[in-house]
């Protein structure tokens, strides 16, 4: 099956309010307690793999006053989530669902089980009641719901089940075929963009500018955005093109991780890729003489070129995807924008892997605007290198002979290389994790 850059734009890039990972939690207790209105369940137990657990174990959930926590997500959801809303379950959460939240997961009505051995995303859900249970699953992809039951019998009239496994099976499918592709079949699709999709793509910079100008404002999070903007009022660093791309994303950043309630425009299956694949390519465009057009056909390519190293990785894994994945992305749209042709975008992807290739993911927290300014930095030097000529030679380490090649060389190296890996980040982190509680 062939895919229109439509078909792809629809399946990859959409609105998520909070980390994709606690996110996800919340997503599948909603769907469980959608099936019995107006009744609170008295216990829920979830089961995660260990990269939802990894992401969603620090990162705030955003509406919450600074709350965190799988088990707080998870109450979350069920208490005051609409499941309807996709990414977005958590919009109608108030202050009072803030507190009755807590309240529940308080009382030790939710347990939390890791599934070391799990491969890929997945959330199982148990919600029990006076008189029923109802279970909902997430596999493959954060907002793909496989099942929903009650009392372990099928829930066959739910839109939440029918819908979901229309629209998500295709992403598997548009893995396999967007793997056979290469650069300059990406670089071809943009030519196929119509009004709709530009239309949507400009809503992704209002998306992710609306998180910038408040992380800039507020200083939400770990505050870099703004730490970098007052470096350079203070003229200790230069504002050209590089300076100005960290700092909007990072600050996008800040606000999105600092659980700020505003969606980001997500990029393969995350936020913050959303965040690195589409602000540096907004940056570098008030530097450079080009129109609209051109910035939404850059910003396109970015998600088209995510979307390729994703498919090679893997939604979750030990390599941080704001700098192998979106950073490829951003660092090819820059080029595009730029002028730059087909071999420069190469050579940018090149340059970039190269660079920041050894970043890990060490899960879902403030410190992650460091890595989106590391990301959005490089992303814009990896393009000017290889319009003027730097470009990694294919003999260096994982470097291959083509994009392609590079970027299926990521995926071998975070799939096959790093399993290891993974496994010693999260041991690390629940061993801080635990040791902080029992304190």
């Amino acid at each position: 099956m062939n895919y229109t850059v439509k078909e792809i734009l629809h399946l990859e890039v959409a609105p998520a309010l909070g980390c994709t990972e606690p996110v996800a939690i919340a997503l599948a207790t909603a769907a469980a307690a959608s099936v019995i209105k107006n009744e609170r369940p008295e216990h829920i137990e979830i089961w995660v793999d260990p990269n939802i657990y990894k992401n969603g174990l620090a990162v705030i959930i955003p509406g919450t006053g600074g709350l965190n926590g799988l088990d707080t997500a998870a109450a979350l959801g069920a208490l005051c989530g609409d499941p309807a809303l996709g990414l977005e379950v958590l919009e109608p959460v108030t202050d009072e669902g803030v507190n009755a939240a807590y309240k529940f997961k308080d009382e030790n009505n939710v347990a939390v089980n890791l599934l070391q051995d799990q491969k890929g995303i997945y959330v199982r859900a148990l919600l029990t009641y006076k008189d029923h249970v109802t279970e909902a699953i997430i596999e493959g992809v954060h907002d793909n719901i496989t099942s929903l039951t009650m009392d372990s019998l099928p829930i066959t009239d739910s839109p939440l089940v029918k819908k979901t496994q229309a629209e998500k099976a295709d992403v598997f499918k548009l893995e396999d075929f967007i793997k056979k592709l290469s650069l300059d079949d990406l670089i071809d699709m943009i030519n196929d963009l119509d009004k709709d999709d530009f239309t949507f793509l400009k809503e992704g910079i209002t998306y992710n500018m609306r998180l910038a100008d408040y992380g800039l404002k507020h200083g939400s999070g770990l505050g870099v955005g703004l730490a970098l903007e007052r470096l350079a009022r203070l003229k200790l660093l230069t504002r050209d093109m590089i300076l100005s791309a960290r700092i909007i994303t990072s600050a996008a950043a800040d606000a999105r991780m600092g659980g700020i309630k505003l969606p980001a425009m997500s990029s393969g299956g995350s936020g913050n890729h959303g965040l690195t694949a589409i602000l540096p390519i907004y940056a570098v465009s008030k530097f450079v003489d080009c129109d609209e057009k051109t910035l939404l056909e850059a910003i396109a390519l970015s998600h088209l070129v995510t979307a390729y190293v994703k498919a090679q990785t893997g939604r979750l894994s030990a390599v941080c995807g704001c700098s192998v994945a979106a950073g490829a992305g951003a660092t090819a749209g820059t080029t595009y924008l730029m002028g730059g042709t087909s071999s420069q975008m190469a050579g940018a992807i090149t340059n970039l892997t190269e660079d920041l290739a050894g970043i890990i993911c060490d899960g879902a927290k403030s410190g992650c605007a460091l890595k989106l300014a590391t990301a959005a930095g490089t992303a814009v030097q990896a393009a000017l290198f290889a319009i003027h000529g730097v470009n990694v030679h294919s003999t260096d380490g994982i470097i291959g002979t083509s994009p392609e090649q590079t970027m299926q060389n990521i995926g071998t190296l975070s799939t096959q290389g790093m399993i290891d890996t993974d496994r010693t980040i999260l041991k690390i982190m629940l061993e801080k994790h635990f040791a902080t509680t029992n304190i």
